[in-house]
């Protein structure tokens, strides 16, 4: 069982990564309380679905925007400070959430405004981060890490939405907003305590941000396929067969139970990726890592497959047989939603380890923050496929498709690119 169990190591051999998975892990949590407070206010102050929409735009536009930027200034700059100014943005913008709410400006426009600087700070905030990590840590232990910090994420995805719509029940928004304030105080403090950690360039040069600064990292990202592959075979996935925007009409009509059961298919994707947190031990144990991605995406297409099957087997159940078979049906979803999440887990481990390890330390910034715009834009994507899908062959034969798309995607990427199936992580080639 220690064997199965995440490996701790990288928490044990380095206080300043203890610090800031603690501390993130924290600051994590108390961002999914303001991702539903605000989304709740809005919706009280507005009474509309379609302005509540608004706000995943104006959080996902400063993210593709900036996220390239953002790349290219933590590779200019000491990546702590870099850091520590854009979180520090982001506590000030949460701070005034937190204002707005106890001095009830009911302002929709404002809240628009703040959720997007907050997204533009964020854009800077996690490329540097994720540069971080490898700083701290040898190659050998980032399988571990990132693992650990898909635990501490997921936990957050998982308890953080019930615990900010509790908030807000029993008393108001400004006390979800307050205590995300609060929290957000771990991680400038993990973040506070690392030592200088300028950008190591081995021929002593030196760099400014900017464009050239950002196309020069894309031009880079074209020479080196196994990292490249990466993005690409997370676009297949997330593009092709992202079932998020089915879950509303699984909850309105094809299983029933409304919003605890659209929660409910939520929850079960995200435990799943828990889960594999959790058991992660054997993957600091796997050197094969392409080959690892390549058969978790394909266990995602999969896994979704078989959730779109569920679907339609519950669309097809009419009279005393339909009763009879919702809550299987249910449970049935959750269990395909949560081996997708896993599955979704362990490719993320093995993808953001390959960018860590097989990309020389000049330039994780600015790929970094090509992977945020991947992760940001990617699921968008899919939910308007997914969307249009669904309407015309309907939610459970739309998830079928897409996870056979996406598996017959996987393929024709590893025909084209071989090598990524040979990628070793004890000699990483780009």
């Amino acid at each position: 069982m220690p064997r199965l169990l995440a490996d701790t190591t990288p928490l044990r051999v380095s206080p300043e990564f203890r610090r800031l998975w603690w501390g993130l892990g924290l600051s994590n949590l108390g961002s999914q309380l303001t991702v539903v407070a605000v989304g709740l206010e809005v919706y009280d102050l507005s009474g509309s679905t379609l302005s509540v929409g608004i706000l995943g735009v104006c959080a996902l536009v400063p993210l593709v925007v900036l996220g390239l930027y953002g790349g290219s200034l933590v590779d200019a700059h000491d990546r702590r400070r870099v850091a520590i100014v854009s979180a520090t943005a982001a506590w000030v913008v949460t701070c005034l959430l937190a204002l707005q709410a106890w001095m009830h400006v009911g302002s929709v426009t404002l809240l628009y405004a703040l959720v997007a600087l907050q997204s533009a700070a964020f854009a800077v905030n996690n490329p540097a981060r994720s540069a971080i990590v490898p700083q701290l840590l040898p190659a050998r232990l980032l399988p571990a890490a990132n693992s650990l910090q898909t635990i501490a994420w997921n936990l957050a995805v998982t308890v953080g939405p019930l615990l900010g719509a509790t908030l807000v029940a029993v008393w108001d928004y400004s006390v979800a907003y307050t205590l995300d304030a609060v929290t957000f105080a771990a991680a400038l403090w993990a973040l506070v305590h690392l030592p200088p950690l300028p950008p190591h360039r081995e021929d002593g040069s030196t760099h400014r941000a900017g464009l050239a600064s950002v196309l020069e990292g894309l031009r880079y990202l074209t020479t080196r396929p196994n990292v490249r592959m990466t993005f690409q075979i997370d676009l297949a996935a997330m593009v092709l067969a992202q079932p998020r925007v089915l879950f509303p009409a699984v909850g309105a009509v094809i299983i029933g139970g409304g919003a605890q059961t659209t929660g409910a298919m939520t929850a079960a994707a995200a435990v799943g990726s828990l889960l594999a947190g959790v058991f992660s031990g054997p993957l600091g144990r796997v050197h094969a890592q392409g080959r690892a991605i390549a058969w978790a995406v394909v266990g995602w297409g999969l896994a979704i497959s078989a959730f779109g099957a569920v679907l339609v087997m519950a669309t097809h159940a009419t009279g005393a047989s339909r009763t009879s078979v919702l809550w299987p049906a249910l449970a049935a979803a959750a269990v395909c939603l949560a081996v997708a999440g896993a599955a979704d887990a362990v490719s993320a481990v093995f993808r953001t380890t390959i960018l860590q390890s097989a990309t020389p330390d000049a330039m994780r910034g600015r790929l970094q923050g090509v992977f945020l715009v991947v992760v940001a834009g990617g699921p968008r994507l899919g939910d308007l496929l997914g969307g249009a899908g669904a309407t015309w062959w309907g939610e459970g034969v739309a998830a079928v498709v897409g996870g056979i798309v996406c598996v017959g995607a996987v393929a024709v990427l590893m025909r084209r690119q071989p090598r990524f199936l040979a990628y070793d992580a004890r000699d990483p080639q780009p």
